[in-house]
Protein backbone atom coordinates (compact mmCIF):
# COMPACT_ATOMS: atom_id res chain seq x y z
CA UNK A 1 0.00 0.00 0.00
CA UNK A 2 1.54 3.36 -1.00
CA UNK A 3 2.06 5.69 1.94
CA UNK A 4 -0.16 8.77 2.33
CA UNK A 5 0.80 11.99 4.14
CA UNK A 6 -0.82 12.24 7.58
CA UNK A 7 -2.60 15.23 9.05
CA UNK A 8 -1.75 16.49 12.53
CA UNK A 9 -4.98 14.90 13.73
CA UNK A 10 -4.05 11.52 12.26
CA UNK A 11 -6.04 11.83 9.02
CA UNK A 12 -4.60 11.50 5.50
CA UNK A 13 -4.77 14.36 3.01
CA UNK A 14 -7.06 13.97 0.03
CA UNK A 15 -6.57 13.80 -3.75
CA UNK A 16 -7.87 16.84 -5.60
CA UNK A 17 -8.85 17.86 -9.10
CA UNK A 18 -7.75 21.45 -8.49
CA UNK A 19 -11.34 22.39 -7.57
CA UNK A 20 -12.80 23.10 -4.15
CA UNK A 21 -13.70 20.02 -2.15
CA UNK A 22 -15.59 20.62 1.10
CA UNK A 23 -15.80 17.96 3.81
CA UNK A 24 -19.25 16.62 4.44
CA UNK A 25 -21.22 18.65 6.97
CA UNK A 26 -18.44 21.27 7.27
CA UNK A 27 -19.16 24.97 7.23
CA UNK A 28 -17.25 28.07 6.32
CA UNK A 29 -15.65 29.72 9.33
CA UNK A 30 -13.24 32.62 9.95
CA UNK A 31 -10.42 30.11 9.39
CA UNK A 32 -10.31 29.25 5.69
CA UNK A 33 -11.58 25.69 5.38
CA UNK A 34 -11.25 24.98 1.68
CA UNK A 35 -10.18 27.29 -1.08
CA UNK A 36 -9.52 26.28 -4.72
CA UNK A 37 -7.02 23.43 -5.05
CA UNK A 38 -7.23 22.76 -1.28
CA UNK A 39 -9.72 19.92 -0.75
CA UNK A 40 -10.44 18.07 2.47
CA UNK A 41 -11.52 14.50 3.05
CA UNK A 42 -13.94 13.39 5.71
CA UNK A 43 -12.63 11.18 8.49
CA UNK A 44 -12.99 7.53 7.58
CA UNK A 45 -12.56 7.95 3.82
CA UNK A 46 -9.12 6.35 3.82
CA UNK A 47 -7.79 4.00 6.44
CA UNK A 48 -8.74 0.53 7.59
CA UNK A 49 -11.42 0.23 10.22
CA UNK A 50 -12.18 3.94 10.69
CA UNK A 51 -15.74 5.14 11.01
CA UNK A 52 -17.15 6.30 7.66
CA UNK A 53 -20.15 8.43 6.72
CA UNK A 54 -23.45 6.77 7.43
CA UNK A 55 -22.32 5.24 10.72
CA UNK A 56 -20.95 2.02 9.25
CA UNK A 57 -17.39 0.80 9.62
CA UNK A 58 -15.43 0.47 6.40
CA UNK A 59 -12.06 -1.17 5.80
CA UNK A 60 -10.99 0.34 2.48
CA UNK A 61 -7.39 -0.88 2.58
CA UNK A 62 -7.35 -4.05 0.48
CA UNK A 63 -3.86 -5.35 -0.18
CA UNK A 64 -2.28 -2.84 -2.56
CA UNK A 65 -5.46 -0.78 -2.85
CA UNK A 66 -7.14 1.95 -0.85
CA UNK A 67 -10.81 2.43 -1.68
CA UNK A 68 -12.59 5.80 -1.52
CA UNK A 69 -16.32 5.13 -1.91
CA UNK A 70 -19.20 7.52 -2.43
CA UNK A 71 -20.16 7.33 1.23
CA UNK A 72 -16.91 9.14 2.07
CA UNK A 73 -17.97 12.37 0.31
CA UNK A 74 -20.87 14.71 -0.03
CA UNK A 75 -21.02 14.41 -3.83
CA UNK A 76 -23.01 17.63 -4.17
CA UNK A 77 -19.93 19.64 -3.15
CA UNK A 78 -16.82 17.75 -4.16
CA UNK A 79 -14.64 17.98 -7.24
CA UNK A 80 -15.04 14.19 -7.50
CA UNK A 81 -18.65 14.57 -8.64
CA UNK A 82 -17.98 13.53 -12.28
CA UNK A 83 -16.18 10.43 -10.97
CA UNK A 84 -18.21 9.45 -7.91
CA UNK A 85 -21.64 9.91 -9.47
CA UNK A 86 -20.62 7.50 -12.21
CA UNK A 87 -18.38 5.01 -10.40
CA UNK A 88 -19.40 5.17 -6.72
CA UNK A 89 -15.78 4.64 -5.68
CA UNK A 90 -12.17 5.60 -6.37
CA UNK A 91 -9.21 3.31 -5.78
CA UNK A 92 -5.60 4.19 -4.91
CA UNK A 93 -3.28 1.54 -6.37
CA UNK A 94 0.43 0.85 -6.09
CA UNK A 95 3.10 -1.31 -4.43
CA UNK A 96 5.56 0.23 -1.98
CA UNK A 97 8.15 0.75 -4.73
CA UNK A 98 5.59 2.33 -7.11
CA UNK A 99 4.27 5.88 -7.27
CA UNK A 100 0.62 5.79 -6.20
CA UNK A 101 -2.13 6.40 -8.77
CA UNK A 102 -5.84 7.05 -8.30
CA UNK A 103 -8.23 5.05 -10.47
CA UNK A 104 -11.88 5.58 -11.31
CA UNK A 105 -13.79 2.93 -13.22
CA UNK A 106 -12.31 3.98 -16.56
CA UNK A 107 -9.46 6.47 -15.94
CA UNK A 108 -6.11 6.67 -14.14
CA UNK A 109 -4.72 9.75 -12.38
CA UNK A 110 -1.19 10.49 -11.21
CA UNK A 111 -1.04 11.69 -7.59
CA UNK A 112 1.35 14.36 -6.38
CA UNK A 113 1.57 16.05 -2.99
CA UNK A 114 1.21 19.83 -3.11
CA UNK A 115 1.77 22.30 -0.27
CA UNK A 116 -0.50 25.21 0.60
CA UNK A 117 0.15 28.34 2.67
CA UNK A 118 -3.42 28.20 3.97
CA UNK A 119 -4.31 26.04 6.94
CA UNK A 120 -6.79 23.26 6.13
CA UNK A 121 -9.02 22.33 9.06
CA UNK A 122 -11.25 19.31 9.72
CA UNK A 123 -14.43 20.39 11.54
CA UNK A 124 -16.79 17.47 12.23
CA UNK A 125 -20.54 17.98 12.57
CA UNK A 126 -20.70 21.26 10.65
CA UNK A 127 -22.82 22.46 7.75
CA UNK A 128 -22.05 24.58 4.70
CA UNK A 129 -23.84 27.93 4.19
CA UNK A 130 -25.98 26.35 1.47
CA UNK A 131 -27.46 23.96 4.04
CA UNK A 132 -28.90 26.79 6.17
CA UNK A 133 -32.43 27.87 5.37
CA UNK A 134 -32.83 31.57 4.38
CA UNK A 135 -34.89 32.41 7.45
CA UNK A 136 -32.56 30.66 9.90
CA UNK A 137 -30.25 33.03 11.86
CA UNK A 138 -26.57 32.33 11.21
CA UNK A 139 -24.88 34.98 13.33
CA UNK A 140 -24.50 32.82 16.43
CA UNK A 141 -20.93 31.84 17.28
CA UNK A 142 -20.53 28.08 17.53
CA UNK A 143 -17.75 26.42 19.48
CA UNK A 144 -16.47 23.28 17.73
CA UNK A 145 -13.52 20.93 18.01
CA UNK A 146 -10.88 20.89 15.26
CA UNK A 147 -10.31 17.22 14.40
CA UNK A 148 -7.27 17.71 12.19
CA UNK A 149 -4.98 20.20 10.45
CA UNK A 150 -3.12 19.86 7.15
CA UNK A 151 -0.70 21.98 5.13
CA UNK A 152 -0.74 19.86 1.99
CA UNK A 153 -3.10 18.05 -0.36
CA UNK A 154 -3.09 15.62 -3.26
CA UNK A 155 -3.11 17.00 -6.79
CA UNK A 156 -4.46 14.73 -9.56
CA UNK A 157 -3.45 14.70 -13.19
CA UNK A 158 -4.79 12.33 -15.85
CA UNK A 159 -2.08 9.87 -16.89
CA UNK A 160 -1.62 6.81 -19.06
CA UNK A 161 -2.43 3.50 -17.33
CA UNK A 162 0.64 1.46 -16.36
CA UNK A 163 -0.16 -1.73 -18.26
CA UNK A 164 3.24 -3.28 -18.98
CA UNK A 165 3.03 -5.14 -15.70
CA UNK A 166 -0.15 -6.84 -16.89
CA UNK A 167 1.61 -8.62 -19.74
CA UNK A 168 4.58 -9.42 -17.49
CA UNK A 169 2.31 -11.14 -14.98
CA UNK A 170 0.42 -13.13 -17.61
CA UNK A 171 3.60 -14.22 -19.40
CA UNK A 172 4.81 -15.94 -16.22
CA UNK A 173 2.59 -18.85 -17.16
CA UNK A 174 1.29 -18.69 -20.76
CA UNK A 175 -1.29 -21.23 -21.89
CA UNK A 176 0.25 -23.77 -24.27
CA UNK A 177 -2.70 -26.10 -24.69
CA UNK A 178 -4.40 -28.86 -22.67
CA UNK A 179 -1.58 -31.37 -23.20
CA UNK A 180 1.04 -29.01 -21.81
CA UNK A 181 -1.21 -28.23 -18.84
CA UNK A 182 -1.41 -31.91 -17.94
CA UNK A 183 2.35 -32.40 -18.22
CA UNK A 184 3.28 -29.16 -16.49
CA UNK A 185 4.48 -29.31 -12.91
CA UNK A 186 5.10 -25.54 -12.82
CA UNK A 187 4.01 -23.65 -9.75
CA UNK A 188 3.83 -20.36 -11.67
CA UNK A 189 1.12 -17.96 -10.62
CA UNK A 190 -2.29 -17.66 -12.20
CA UNK A 191 -4.26 -14.46 -11.80
CA UNK A 192 -7.96 -13.78 -11.35
CA UNK A 193 -9.56 -10.44 -12.18
CA UNK A 194 -9.27 -9.39 -8.53
CA UNK A 195 -5.56 -10.31 -8.51
CA UNK A 196 -4.92 -8.13 -11.55
CA UNK A 197 -6.91 -5.22 -10.11
CA UNK A 198 -4.82 -5.53 -6.98
CA UNK A 199 -1.46 -5.43 -8.78
CA UNK A 200 -1.84 -3.39 -11.97
CA UNK A 201 -1.96 0.42 -11.77
CA UNK A 202 -4.87 1.05 -14.10
CA UNK A 203 -8.65 1.35 -13.98
CA UNK A 204 -10.83 -1.71 -14.40
CA UNK A 205 -11.98 -0.72 -17.90
CA UNK A 206 -8.40 -0.02 -19.02
CA UNK A 207 -7.27 -3.42 -17.70
CA UNK A 208 -10.12 -5.26 -19.41
CA UNK A 209 -9.41 -3.43 -22.69
CA UNK A 210 -5.73 -4.40 -22.49
CA UNK A 211 -6.60 -8.03 -21.73
CA UNK A 212 -8.57 -8.08 -24.98
CA UNK A 213 -5.64 -6.51 -26.87
CA UNK A 214 -3.31 -9.18 -25.43
CA UNK A 215 -5.73 -11.90 -26.62
CA UNK A 216 -6.02 -13.16 -23.06
CA UNK A 217 -8.83 -15.50 -22.04
CA UNK A 218 -10.24 -16.86 -18.80
CA UNK A 219 -9.46 -20.50 -18.07
CA UNK A 220 -10.87 -21.95 -14.84
CA UNK A 221 -11.46 -18.44 -13.52
CA UNK A 222 -7.91 -17.18 -14.19
CA UNK A 223 -6.67 -14.93 -16.97
CA UNK A 224 -4.14 -16.57 -19.32
CA UNK A 225 -2.27 -15.33 -22.36
CA UNK A 226 -1.87 -17.84 -25.16
CA UNK A 227 1.65 -18.95 -25.96
CA UNK A 228 2.35 -17.45 -29.41
CA UNK A 229 3.22 -20.82 -30.99
CA UNK A 230 -0.02 -22.30 -29.67
CA UNK A 231 -1.96 -19.27 -30.92
CA UNK A 232 -0.52 -19.76 -34.40
CA UNK A 233 -1.34 -23.47 -34.23
CA UNK A 234 -4.99 -22.64 -33.52
CA UNK A 235 -5.07 -20.04 -36.32
CA UNK A 236 -3.55 -22.54 -38.73
CA UNK A 237 -6.27 -25.12 -37.87
CA UNK A 238 -8.94 -22.53 -38.71
CA UNK A 239 -7.39 -21.32 -41.97
CA UNK A 240 -6.74 -24.90 -43.15
CA UNK A 241 -10.38 -25.80 -42.49
CA UNK A 242 -11.56 -22.72 -44.40
CA UNK A 243 -9.36 -23.73 -47.33
CA UNK A 244 -10.42 -27.40 -47.31
CA UNK A 245 -14.14 -26.50 -47.12
CA UNK A 246 -13.77 -23.75 -49.76
CA UNK A 247 -15.45 -21.24 -47.49
CA UNK A 248 -15.28 -17.51 -47.96
CA UNK A 249 -13.15 -15.74 -45.33
CA UNK A 250 -16.12 -13.41 -44.88
CA UNK A 251 -18.53 -16.19 -43.84
CA UNK A 252 -16.97 -18.83 -41.58
CA UNK A 253 -19.64 -20.87 -39.70
CA UNK A 254 -18.93 -21.23 -35.98
CA UNK A 255 -20.95 -24.42 -35.45
CA UNK A 256 -19.15 -26.37 -38.18
CA UNK A 257 -15.73 -25.08 -37.02
CA UNK A 258 -16.37 -26.35 -33.51
CA UNK A 259 -17.63 -29.72 -34.82
CA UNK A 260 -14.65 -30.25 -37.12
CA UNK A 261 -11.88 -28.92 -34.90
CA UNK A 262 -13.27 -29.89 -31.49
CA UNK A 263 -11.45 -33.22 -31.66
CA UNK A 264 -8.09 -31.40 -32.07
CA UNK A 265 -8.37 -28.52 -29.59
CA UNK A 266 -10.80 -27.32 -26.90
CA UNK A 267 -13.83 -25.69 -28.51
CA UNK A 268 -13.36 -22.68 -26.20
CA UNK A 269 -9.93 -22.06 -27.74
CA UNK A 270 -11.27 -22.38 -31.30
CA UNK A 271 -14.02 -19.86 -30.57
CA UNK A 272 -11.52 -17.57 -28.81
CA UNK A 273 -9.23 -17.49 -31.86
CA UNK A 274 -12.22 -16.79 -34.14
CA UNK A 275 -13.31 -13.95 -31.86
CA UNK A 276 -9.89 -12.30 -31.99
CA UNK A 277 -9.13 -12.77 -35.69
CA UNK A 278 -12.67 -12.29 -36.92
CA UNK A 279 -15.86 -10.26 -36.52
CA UNK A 280 -18.95 -12.09 -35.31
CA UNK A 281 -22.30 -11.81 -37.13
CA UNK A 282 -25.46 -13.89 -37.47
CA UNK A 283 -27.48 -14.98 -40.49
CA UNK A 284 -30.77 -16.88 -40.21
CA UNK A 285 -29.98 -17.89 -36.64
CA UNK A 286 -26.48 -19.21 -37.48
CA UNK A 287 -23.32 -17.58 -36.12
CA UNK A 288 -20.60 -16.69 -38.62
CA UNK A 289 -17.24 -14.91 -38.50
CA UNK A 290 -15.74 -12.51 -41.00
CA UNK A 291 -11.98 -13.09 -40.73
CA UNK A 292 -9.75 -10.03 -40.43
CA UNK A 293 -7.16 -10.14 -43.21
CA UNK A 294 -4.90 -7.52 -41.66
CA UNK A 295 -4.70 -9.27 -38.27
CA UNK A 296 -3.94 -12.64 -39.89
CA UNK A 297 -1.22 -11.21 -42.17
CA UNK A 298 0.36 -9.34 -39.24
CA UNK A 299 0.40 -12.46 -37.03
CA UNK A 300 2.07 -14.52 -39.75
CA UNK A 301 4.66 -11.77 -40.26
CA UNK A 302 5.46 -11.87 -36.54
CA UNK A 303 5.84 -15.64 -36.70
CA UNK A 304 8.34 -15.34 -39.57
CA UNK A 305 10.32 -12.46 -38.07
CA UNK A 306 10.77 -13.98 -34.60
CA UNK A 307 12.71 -16.86 -36.13
CA UNK A 308 15.47 -14.68 -37.59
CA UNK A 309 17.56 -11.72 -36.40
CA UNK A 310 17.30 -9.97 -39.76
CA UNK A 311 15.66 -10.69 -43.09
CA UNK A 312 16.44 -9.36 -46.52
CA UNK A 313 13.40 -7.15 -47.11
CA UNK A 314 12.76 -8.44 -50.62
CA UNK A 315 13.05 -12.07 -49.53
CA UNK A 316 10.80 -11.46 -46.55
CA UNK A 317 8.09 -9.92 -48.71
CA UNK A 318 8.16 -12.96 -50.95
CA UNK A 319 8.07 -15.51 -48.11
CA UNK A 320 5.39 -13.54 -46.26
CA UNK A 321 3.08 -13.47 -49.28
CA UNK A 322 3.56 -17.21 -49.79
CA UNK A 323 2.78 -17.92 -46.12
CA UNK A 324 -0.56 -16.13 -45.79
CA UNK A 325 -3.79 -17.90 -46.82
CA UNK A 326 -4.59 -17.86 -50.50
CA UNK A 327 -6.56 -14.78 -51.49
CA UNK A 328 -4.97 -12.52 -48.87
CA UNK A 329 -2.55 -9.73 -49.83
CA UNK A 330 0.34 -8.53 -47.67
CA UNK A 331 1.31 -4.85 -47.35
CA UNK A 332 4.30 -3.32 -45.62
CA UNK A 333 2.16 -0.76 -43.77
CA UNK A 334 0.66 -3.67 -41.77
CA UNK A 335 4.01 -3.99 -39.98
CA UNK A 336 3.90 -0.60 -38.23
CA UNK A 337 4.90 -1.03 -34.61
CA UNK A 338 5.92 -4.64 -35.26
CA UNK A 339 8.93 -4.56 -37.59
CA UNK A 340 11.71 -2.10 -38.41
CA UNK A 341 13.04 -1.65 -41.94
CA UNK A 342 16.66 -0.57 -42.38
CA UNK A 343 16.78 1.33 -45.66
CA UNK A 344 20.42 2.34 -45.19
CA UNK A 345 21.74 -1.22 -45.53
CA UNK A 346 22.31 -2.94 -48.84
CA UNK A 347 20.24 -4.93 -49.44
CA UNK A 348 17.51 -3.41 -47.29
CA UNK A 349 16.72 -5.52 -44.22
CA UNK A 350 13.80 -5.98 -41.83
CA UNK A 351 13.81 -7.14 -38.20
CA UNK A 352 11.30 -7.67 -35.43
CA UNK A 353 10.74 -4.68 -33.12
CA UNK A 354 7.42 -4.97 -31.31
CA UNK A 355 6.18 -1.82 -29.57
CA UNK A 356 4.70 -4.06 -26.84
CA UNK A 357 8.24 -5.00 -25.77
CA UNK A 358 9.47 -1.42 -25.29
CA UNK A 359 9.61 0.38 -21.90
CA UNK A 360 6.53 2.20 -20.62
CA UNK A 361 8.33 5.29 -19.30
CA UNK A 362 8.80 8.04 -21.91
CA UNK A 363 12.51 8.69 -21.28
CA UNK A 364 13.30 4.97 -21.11
CA UNK A 365 11.36 4.40 -24.35
CA UNK A 366 13.35 7.06 -26.22
CA UNK A 367 16.64 5.77 -24.74
CA UNK A 368 15.79 2.28 -25.96
CA UNK A 369 14.85 3.48 -29.45
CA UNK A 370 17.97 5.63 -29.84
CA UNK A 371 20.16 2.72 -28.70
CA UNK A 372 18.66 0.65 -31.52
CA UNK A 373 19.01 3.36 -34.13
CA UNK A 374 20.89 6.64 -33.73
CA UNK A 375 18.69 8.70 -36.05
CA UNK A 376 15.01 8.26 -36.87
CA UNK A 377 12.65 9.86 -39.34
CA UNK A 378 9.30 10.92 -37.92
CA UNK A 379 7.51 8.30 -40.05
CA UNK A 380 9.70 5.50 -38.65
CA UNK A 381 9.56 6.49 -34.98
CA UNK A 382 5.85 7.46 -34.78
CA UNK A 383 4.48 3.86 -34.45
CA UNK A 384 6.82 3.33 -31.48
CA UNK A 385 5.88 6.43 -29.47
CA UNK A 386 2.26 7.09 -30.44
CA UNK A 387 0.95 5.15 -27.45
CA UNK A 388 2.88 7.52 -25.14
CA UNK A 389 0.78 10.51 -26.20
CA UNK A 390 -1.76 11.76 -23.69
CA UNK A 391 -5.13 13.28 -24.58
CA UNK A 392 -3.67 16.71 -25.35
CA UNK A 393 -0.17 15.65 -26.44
CA UNK A 394 1.01 14.99 -29.99
CA UNK A 395 3.89 12.98 -31.42
CA UNK A 396 5.52 16.28 -32.41
CA UNK A 397 5.41 17.51 -28.81
CA UNK A 398 7.04 14.30 -27.57
CA UNK A 399 9.81 14.57 -30.16
CA UNK A 400 10.43 18.21 -29.21
CA UNK A 401 10.80 17.23 -25.55
CA UNK A 402 12.89 14.06 -25.84
CA UNK A 403 14.74 14.40 -29.19
CA UNK A 404 16.76 16.87 -31.23
CA UNK A 405 16.02 17.40 -34.93
CA UNK A 406 18.44 17.91 -37.79
CA UNK A 407 18.50 17.63 -41.59
CA UNK A 408 20.15 14.67 -43.29
CA UNK A 409 20.16 14.53 -47.11
CA UNK A 410 17.16 16.86 -47.17
CA UNK A 411 15.17 14.74 -44.70
CA UNK A 412 14.41 15.76 -41.11
CA UNK A 413 15.71 13.18 -38.63
CA UNK A 414 15.69 12.95 -34.84
CA UNK A 415 18.42 11.86 -32.44
CA UNK A 416 18.72 11.76 -28.65
CA UNK A 417 19.12 14.92 -26.58
CA UNK A 418 21.41 13.06 -24.18
CA UNK A 419 24.29 10.59 -24.65
CA UNK A 420 23.15 6.97 -24.94
CA UNK A 421 25.40 4.48 -23.21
Amino acid sequence: MPSLPQLNGGLPAVPSLRDPVVPRRCSSSPAQIASPAQPLLQKGAVGGGRQAAGGTTRSPIQGRRAVLDQGSFDSSKTAFVPLLDRDCRLVIRGDREEHAVLCSKDKTYDMKIADTSNTLLFLPGCATPEEFSPDKPTSNILHTQIAGISKNFWELRRCRPKLKKLKKLLMENPYKGPDSEKESTSANSKYTTEDLLDQVQASEEEIMHQLKALKACQIEGCWRMLDFDYEMKLLNHVTQLIYSESWSFNNVPLRVCLQELGCLEPVEMIEHILMHYGRKHTDEGETYFEMNEEKICRAIAQMLLQNAVKFSLSEFREVWQQSVPEGMTTRQDLLKGLALVDQSSRPETISLLNVEDLPEDCQERFNSLFSIRQKWTEADITPYIQDLCSEKQTVGALLTKYARSSMQNGVKVYNSRRPIS
